[in-house]
This record gives structure tokens, sequence and C-alpha cells, in this order.
């Protein structure tokens, strides 16, 4: 087996990662309990509080095991099928040894070096600075280059990424990065499915304080104004306790999902420096991608597998990744790497003016016509030679082209 090193820091990101996993098919319990509190409410509107927490709890042991069949089916589906939904998204094809002969050699001589497996290997048409990798088994794993990483990078910097990628896949963060990003995926369907299911519901207080489709709502005969004041009350609880459930549990499927990609980065920046020994390498790697790896069109599923994701929310709350900053620094602080700093954003590049454009105060002079200097310059005359003391020149006198 290839060694890697730091082994106990990657076994013990696999198990927090394993732990946050099963905490993401417990969301999918969330949200059918929250889903069970709306459907109760809908079926009986004058019911207590202790009521619907009651029906919904059994509803929830009783539907437990279908959440469990569909989730996992949902998995299954994508364990066959990720591949060839994030190549439609970002237009990856299959790239072999003459298409691309510098990319293959170079991912195939760190395979070789270390004895792995070889993934498939991908281009992405797109001037983004940007790789990642994919794949749930040794069959499916592929990395995906875009052709703007592989104008601006030299061979140091892109053996460095596809290091970098190659570390995902050893430390098996790929199939818990795609697994997370499903069952997240899940996570999210299933609500918006919800909140839709409620929105098409309307509240009316006249009828007794129970829910009703809006086509039917009108047709409801009303009931007494007692039952309304004791019974509306416990159904508006319950539907503000489902609601936020689900707010909750989409919040903690993104954290979660977070959590997963921003400890591995460092990882895998430290294993690629393992397989190249070249820390300077992902560094000055780190510094081109930094500011330029958005790739267009591409979902945030796809840019939380990159190898850097620009897209950041608020307060850095759902940044899929570290900074390039507090990589880099990483890199210097415990590999020893050199650090050149930040380059221009494509923006200062292209906004700046074209007397600042570097290398323009280095043009050389124009060159000089005659041995006197150019022309329309002032010509300075020769030196005249001086007499010595006796009044007799000096011999051999200079000339402008040396001594007479």
């Amino acid at each position: 087996m290839a060694a890697y090193g730091l082994y106990t820091h990657i076994a013990s990101n696999k198990f927090r990662s394993m732990l946050l996993l099963a905490g993401l098919f417990v969301l999918v319990y969330v949200l059918v309990y929250a889903g069970a509190l709306v459907a109760e409410v809908v079926i009986n509107g004058n019911e207590t509080v202790a009521y619907y927490l009651k029906r919904a709890f059994h509803d929830l042991i009783v539907a437990a095991p279908v959440a469990t069949i569909v989730t996992a089916a949902w998995v299954v589906i994508a364990y066959f099928f990720h591949q060839s939904m994030i190549d439609a998204v970002t237009g990856g094809h299959d790239v072999t040894r003459q298409e691309q002969p510098r990319l293959y050699n170079l991912l195939e001589n760190l395979c070789i070096s270390r004895g792995i497996t070889m993934p498939k290997l991908k281009i992405m048409e797109s001037p983004a600075l940007n790789a990642f990798a994919t794949g749930l088994n040794p069959r499916q794993y592929s990395i995906t280059v875009t052709t703007g990483l592989l104008d601006a990078l030299n061979d140091k910097e892109i053996e460095a990424v596809l290091g970098h990628e190659l570390t995902h896949i050893k430390n098996g963060d790929v199939q818990l990065m795609v697994v997370a990003v499903i069952i997240a995926g899940a996570v999210g369907f299933f609500g918006e499915l919800f909140f839709r299911l409620f929105t098409s519901f309307d509240w009316s207080p006249s009828s007794g304080g129970s829910w009703s489709s809006g086509s039917s709502s009108s047709s409801r005969s009303s009931s007494s104004s007692s039952d309304s004041k004791s019974s509306g009350g416990g159904a508006i609880i319950v539907i503000i306790i489902a609601v936020v459930l689900i707010v909750l549990a989409w919040l903690l499927s993104q954290v979660v999902k977070l959590a997963l990609s921003r400890s591995r980065e460092y990882l895998a920046d430290a294993g690629s420096v393992e397989l190249t020994k070249d820390p300077d390498a992902m560094i000055s790697a780190l510094r081109k991608i930094e500011g330029r790896g958005e790739l267009p069109g591409a979902t945030s599923a796809v840019m939380e597998l990159c190898v850097d994701n620009p897209r950041e929310g608020f307060a850095d709350l759902f940044a899929t990744h570290p900074s390039v900053q507090s990589r880099v620094d990483a890199l210097v602080k415990f590999a020893g790497g050199r650090d050149p700093g930040p380059l221009p954003g494509p923006t200062e590049e292209t906004d700046q003016p074209e007397m600042e454009q570097p290398g323009a105060q280095d043009t050389p002079p124009p060159l000089s016509h005659g041995p006197w200097g150019d022309a329309a310059a002032p010509a300075n005359p020769p030196p005249v030679p001086t007499p010595s003391p006796s009044g007799v020149l000096p011999a051999n006198p200079m000339g402008p082209w040396g001594r007479h």
C-alpha cells in the first residue's frame, strides 16, 4: 500500500467524517418528523400541541424504514450516475495520452512513483484555473483539469495540483464528499418539498383553526368560536415547530458538508508536498489559482470538489474551503515553503494602465547612430589632447575610434 503519511490525522478525519455522514441520515429523520407534524395538523386541526407531537413521533417510527430505503436508493442512484451528471454540468470529457501527452505523463509519473492506480483523466474547456477529483471506487476515480489551468501553470505546479487531487482520492475524501453532497442534496430536496406542500395550504381561523387547500377552504363549514380559541393556537405552534425543524435540518446539512471539505484541504496540500517533494510548487499553484477558479455554470456541489472554491457565504460561514492564505501559511510553517505573496487579481491585471504594466519601464533606450551618438542630439566634440609642458603633443593621441 502506498504511503502518504499523516496516518493519525487521516484516520481521525475519516472517523469524524463518518460521524458527520451518520448525522446527515439523522437529518432526514428530522425532516420526516417535521413533515409528520404538518400532516397531522392538516388531517386534524382541532387538537393540542401534545397530541400533535405524540402522533408525529408515531408517524416517524412507521415511516423511518421507508425514509432509510429512499435515502439509500438516492445514494445508489448517485453511486452509478454521479460522474455522468457531473460531466453533463461541467462539460468534462476523457482524454488520452495522444491528446494531452504533457498532462497524461505528469499524472502517470506520479502514480507510478507511489504504486497508485491511475485514475481517468478528463479535460474541461474553461478559462478558469481549477481541478477536481470524483469517483466512489477505483474504477470510477477521475481527475478533471481545466484548459485554463494547463495554460497558466508550469509542469511543477500542475504536478502539485495533480498530487493534491490524488491525495483526496487516496485519503477517501472523494467518496465521502460525493456522498455528503448527495445526502445534503436529498435534505434540500425534501425540505423544499415540505415547504411547497406547506405553502399550498391556507390557514382558516373561521373554520375552527384548521388547514385546508385554497380551493376547498371556502366550502368548509365554520365551527364554534370556543373550538377555534382552544385548538387554533396549538396548530399554529406545531406548524412553527415544523418550519424551524426544516430550516435547522437544511442549515445543519450545509454545515456538515462544509466541515467535510474544509478540514481535508490541508491534508490534501500536505499529501501533494509529500508526493512531489516541492512545497514551493504547491504554494505557487495556489497563488495562481487564487481568485481565478470560478467555473461558469457549475453548481455549488461541483465547486465544493475543486482545488479552490472562490464562492463565499455571509460571514464566511458557508465558505467550503479554507482561504488560500491560510493554506499557504500552513505550507510555509510545516513544509518549509516560500510564499511569493498574492498575485494581482484578474480585474487588477486588466485595469492596470498601460504605462504601469510590468516591464514598461525596463525598455532599453534607443540605440545611438554614428560614432558620436544620435544625429538629432548635440554632438560632443572629441577630446583635444593637452600639450605637455614642453609644448609637444603626447604620442598616440586618442581619437574617436581609439589611439591613432
